[in-house]
């Protein structure tokens, strides 16, 4: 993708309208949803954290909640209650829709709200069919595979997308890269296999800074904003990037189920955005070098690491994995991704424990895989830790010999 051109087109928020020369993403993560700070005399968005607006016009209220119930389109005019939307939350929605390039995205409380408004968006309309494509995200799997919103799901390769789709097929789904292999597809061939089914690709993993999945045909770009939109572990969130028509439905799904994002939590992800550029290309340097490092490591079977790049590595040891994580220092063990500061977990253990056995050694999550999200440190720090890591795993059990 070419980041210098994250946007072509005029943009307005609230009253503003920028201008309609193309800027480049890191221009874009910066100011994107913030255009009208300083014709208010403002620095830093402001943080709103009504859930109700008072108004004596009830007549006009009555107007816009019918509106909304018609198209799901924001209400114009003053805000009416936080389910129906939130000016804080729409500034963060505004600038992902401007990184994505898609004309709209709506917010959810987390990456699995906003995938469960999707399956409920098309499940409406009587199209409860989804065609995955594995590996997917542990919880992404197992909501598709239980059927616990009343869909059901077939799982095919990427060749087989065209021949599993139905008359009540409503979405096609493909994360990639892929958590937790890394495994890439050809989103073009998939998009242009889904005819006029909607595809939603997953990019948690690559971001708007590595791949802009709306540019290749992908009508719906889901992002657990939780990991790299905001960037520092300290905020849940997910957002569904896609045109205007099908945001209008998620806002309507949105505001009859709750699944809102709360504002600081919109506040935190565009302050996130912010600095996203900065931060995956960091990220990705390092992690490129680590991944040269463990692939040319005797202790580490195999390594994965996408072509695309990006700060995620996969890596199989020879032996016990469980001591690797145990062994770490400096590198945190915890589930999620996407922070500053470096993670690394055990998938068959935890984000993919919920998915059936056989499926996850099917879709390549082998019992020796390991997740390694890298953060902002120093790539020899971190290669230390690693190093030691992998050596103490070497060791003879305690006790061996006597």
């Amino acid at each position: 993708m070419d980041s210098a051109a994250a946007s072509t087109h005029a943009h307005a928020y609230n009253g503003v309208r920028t201008s309609s020369a193309p800027r480049a993403l890191a221009t874009e993560a910066v100011h994107a949803g913030r255009d009208d700070l300083a014709r208010q005399g403002l620095h830093a968005p402001p943080i709103d954290l009504s859930t109700t607006y008072p108004s004596h016009d009830s007549r006009a209220e009555a107007a816009r909640i019918d509106a909304f119930a018609a198209t799901g389109a924001d209400p114009q005019g003053p805000p009416v209650y936080g389910r129906l939307g939130n000016p804080t939350v729409a500034r963060f929605e505004t600038a992902l829709a401007r990184l994505e390039g898609t004309e709209s995205a709506v917010a959810f409380a987390s990456g699995m709200a906003a995938l469960s408004a999707v399956l409920l968006a098309r499940a409406s309309l009587g199209l409860r069919h989804v065609v995955a494509v594995r590996p997917l995200y542990g919880c992404s799997d197992h909501l598709l595979t239980a059927g616990l919103l009343g869909s059901e799901v077939t799982w095919t390769d990427p060749a087989g997308i065209a021949d599993a789709l139905r008359p009540d097929t409503g979405l096609v789904m493909v994360e990639t890269p892929a958590n937790p292999t890394l495994a890439e597809v050809d989103l073009r061939a998939v998009a242009h296999a889904c005819g006029s089914v909607p595809l939603l690709a997953d990019n948690t993993f690559a971001t708007p800074v590595l791949q802009r999945p709306a540019e290749h045909g992908a009508r719906l770009v889901l992002h657990s904003a939780t990991k790299y939109l905001g960037g520092h572990g300290d905020v849940l969130g997910g957002v569904v990037a896609c045109d205007e028509e099908f945001a209008g439905r998620l806002r309507q799904i949105r505001f009859a189920t709750g699944g809102v994002l709360h504002p600081l939590a919109g506040y935190l992800l565009l302050r996130g955005l912010s600095t996203l550029p900065v931060r995956v290309r960091a990220a990705s340097a390092t992690a490129a070098e680590l991944a040269r490092r463990l692939a040319a490591d005797p202790r580490v079977a195999r390594v994965h690491y996408p072509r695309l790049g990006g700060a995620m590595i996969a890596f199989e040891v020879h032996g016990d994995p469980h001591e690797v994580i145990a062994g770490v220092g400096l590198i945190t063990p915890a589930v999620s991704l996407g922070s500053v500061d470096t993670l690394i977990q055990h998938p068959a253990s935890i984000s993919h424990r919920i998915v059936d056995a056989d499926d996850r050694k099917g879709a390549g999550v082998s019992d020796r895989l390991l997740r390694l999200s890298v953060g902002l440190e120093d790539v020899e720090d971190l290669w230390r830790d690693l190093d030691g890591a992998l050596e103490a795993r070497m060791r003879p059990p305690r006790g061996a010999g006597r």
